[in-house]
């Protein structure tokens, strides 16, 4: 007879409590054996509303195992993770968001594939479905890259041994950004096999995000140089094989249409201005393409394709001299 394993499920969060229910209701509905898994969430930070949620949903559900942890201070979601992790008492570590809505044979297939291998060091991940419209904002276009990523903290699961040898999740990754990138290169450097289970899989729904969005997201470029320090090879072959040299083309003709101003040079200033406005309208019409085509979006896409190349590099290398790294 084969004896159940005991999962953990580790679901991060911070004040976001009505897409937690719908996380946790999802969690309710696993195929699995209740008695053979917990939820441990843990909020990233002091956060009454999403405690009172867990608390309402225990008392509506008891017997669901559940329980509610809180960092004493906001330390992202990597921190989180490594909490929830190190509370569990279970074999297998699963991970997922707190936007997230997991199918109900999510941990089923998990926990089939890690006993089929006799258990040990291994790591899982999972499939990941991202519902968008035929024709996406560049944001849900962005957000659907989730479905085809190799490793994702929305949908993967670790043995607690494999995470023990690893160290868990790096917290020098503050945010939403790189952290699972960074564990799925410390397993492949501990040659801890990492498993695609397409049978368990998560339905990510796409948030609402506001106009602009994209100025916001470039300060996730500082911890790329964190990520290629400490894995420069799997950095360049897995996540970019080189610098966006369109934002540099672009920069540097900025500067040559002042310099060529200031010189009074204007066969310089009238080549770098075509060169920079060559190298924006590439850009631009590369992120149009096969996005929507509401006039909202399209100015939206000009006026912010028009910033990104100087906010994307200032964050870049802020990241580098902070990470004391050679990183472009």
């Amino acid at each position: 007879m084969i004896i159940p394993v005991n999962i953990s499920v580790v679901v991060p969060t911070y004040k976001r409590p009505a897409l937690l229910k719908k996380c946790l209701d999802a969690l309710r509905e696993q195929t699995y054996w209740r008695t053979f898994y917990e939820v441990i969430v843990v909020a990233d930070g002091p956060d009454p509303e999403t405690e009172a949620v867990v608390n309402r949903f225990l008392h509506e559900k008891p017997d669901c195992a559940v329980s509610f942890h809180h960092l004493p201070a906001k330390k992202g979601p990597a921190a989180a993770r490594n909490y929830g992790w190190e509370q569990s008492s279970g074999e297998l570590i699963v991970f997922t968001d707190d936007d997230c809505i997991p199918d109900p044979c999510w941990l089923e297939a998990f926990a089939a594939r890690y006993q089929a291998l006799a258990r040990g060091l291994v790591a899982f991940t999972g499939k990941v479905v991202v519902p968008i419209s035929e024709r996406p904002t560049d944001y849900e276009k962005n957000v659907a890259h989730l479905a085809t990523a190799a490793f994702i903290t929305a949908n993967c699961a670790c043995s607690r041994a494999a995470l023990k040898m690893t160290g868990g999740f790096d917290e020098e990754f503050p945010i939403a950004w790189r952290e699972d990138s960074d564990l799925e290169f410390k397993l492949l450097e501990g040659n801890i096999p990492i498993i695609h289970v397409p049978e368990a899989a998560i339905c990510h729904p796409v948030r609402e995000a506001g106009w602009g969005v994209s100025l916001a997201e470039q300060r996730k470029s500082m911890f790329n140089a964190l990520l290629f320090k400490k894995h420069p090879l799997f950095y360049r072959s897995k996540i970019a094989a080189g610098p966006v040299w369109t934002y540099y083309i672009i920069i540097l003709a900025s500067i040559a249409v002042v310099f060529g101003l200031i010189a009074n040079m204007p066969l310089i200033t009238a080549s770098a201005l075509a060169v920079w406005a060559i190298a924006i309208a590439s850009f631009i019409v590369k992120r149009l393409k096969g996005t929507s085509d509401s006039l909202s979006h399209r100015m939206e896409m000009i006026f912010t394709s028009l910033i990104i190349p100087y906010i994307s590099v200032y964050w870049t290398l802020r990241g580098a001299l902070r990470y004391k790294v050679f990183f472009l």
